[in-house]
């Protein structure tokens, strides 16, 4: 069966040359960890040289400086630079966020099903410090919108909600404005985990109202790892606990969050010329080609595999699709299935478990071209049969 190609987009050209990618292997995995067009990195070399030369100096100016790239940082996202903090990852900003919020026996907090397991995780072991509740809402993977499921499993108990606004698992969008003021009407606190949004898709966060807003600038956003922003409602930013103490703790939010002492800064002053970088490619132009180079992988693996087909959010520059019953419905069986994708294939995959066959997800990049999820779709069939089943059956 042959994909619709009325959907693919117009070559970036080039665009693999801004990257030290290993040629030898098809990366369709770029949601997991991205990767820094050397450009960026080569600034970020320069940065580390100055530290060296001059470490006293590099160390007194450092602050104002991350401040500096913080103030360039917030222009992506229409935010108020005094609202938001330079973090290292998702990881640490929903620590951030969780230990800000006092939870009282018996409040409950929800997450999803669809949510990163670690954010989740943040989440149950702040929970059992304070006598909360963490409720897990299940959304179906066939949902066309999830808000309705997360509206309904709100209680008068709810304190707290954890919603991703793009799934890492699944590629969906849920945390919506719409929904995110739904919430808010009801007095619930919420938290997003916009891992993935950053550099992904528009963001205007003086529209996107939440509590605690938090994503990954090294994934979409061309910048050096590990290097997230924080965003925080001016009704708690004078309330925000940093995770450690420092000279800067005394003048609060955001400065208190972003300097741990002799850390390595030097991504995140970094991180305004991998921004600048992808305007000058064109942003709107970067999105467009991604999100559609991400639409063609997802339709050509259900149409030339038969994999189950998921609902897809407009803009999303990855794409998942449902594996068959009894493939990678565990953690023990995700591994070894990706392993065997890059042996065969050549191709780094990310695969989730899911009960009843877990999910595939490729993504796509400027540096990605069709052919590369045309081999994907063309040999993954046969790898795909579970023990003592024939591809059959």
């Amino acid at each position: 069966m042959k994909c619709h190609t009325a959907i693919l987009p117009d070559p970036i050209e080039d665009a693999a040359e801004l990257f030290d990618l290993d040629p030898a292997v098809t990366h369709l995995n770029h949601g997991s960890y991205g990767t820094v067009p050397r450009e960026v990195t080569e600034v970020q070399l320069a940065f580390r040289r100055e530290q060296e030369a001059d470490p006293d100096d590099f160390f007194l100016t450092a602050p104002g400086r991350v401040a500096e790239a913080r103030t360039a940082v917030a222009g992506l996202f229409n935010a108020d630079p005094a609202g938001l903090a330079l973090l290292s990852n998702v990881t640490e900003a929903i620590a951030v966020a969780l230990d800000t919020i006092p939870f009282a026996p018996g409040d409950e907090i929800l997450v999803t099903d669809h949510g990163y397991g670690v954010v989740n995780l943040a989440a149950e072991r702040r929970a059992a410090e304070c006598g909360a509740v963490v409720r897990v809402v299940a959304l179906p993977l066939e949902a066309a919108d999830p808000a309705p499921l997360v509206l309904a499993a709100v209680t008068a108990r709810t304190r707290a909600v954890i919603l991703d606004k793009i799934t890492s698992p699944t590629a969906r969008v849920v945390a919506t404005p719409a929904l995110l003021d739904a919430l808010a009407a009801r007095g619930v606190i919420t938290l997003v985990d916009a891992a993935h949004a950053p550099g992904m898709l528009p963001v205007d966060l003086e529209v996107e109202r939440a509590d605690f807003w938090f994503g990954n600038l090294h994934k979409w956003a061309f910048t050096p790892r590990p290097t997230a922003v924080l965003a925080v409602s001016a009704a708690w930013r004078e309330r925000v606990r940093p995770l450690t103490y420092s000279w800067e703790h005394a003048g609060g939010f955001p400065g208190n969050v972003e300097w741990r002492g002799t850390a390595d800064y030097t991504g995140w002053l970094a991180a305004p010329t991998g921004l600048a970088l992808l305007h000058r490619l064109g942003l709107d132009r970067v999105r467009e080609h991604n999100a559609r180079l991400a639409e063609y992988g997802r339709r050509l693996l259900v149409e030339r595999t038969g994999l189950g087909e998921l609902p897809a959010s407009p803009g999303v520059s990855m794409g998942a699709v449902r594996l068959p019953a009894g493939v990678a419905e565990t953690e023990e069986q995700v591994r070894p299935l990706m392993a065997e994708v890059l042996a065969k294939l050549g191709t780094r995959v990310a695969v989730r478990p899911w009960a009843g066959g877990g999910v595939l997800r490729v993504s796509a990049q400027i540096y990605n071209r069709p052919e590369e999820y045309e081999r994907l779709a063309d040999g993954l069939g046969a790898l795909l049969t579970p023990p003592g089943r024939s591809r059959s059956a």
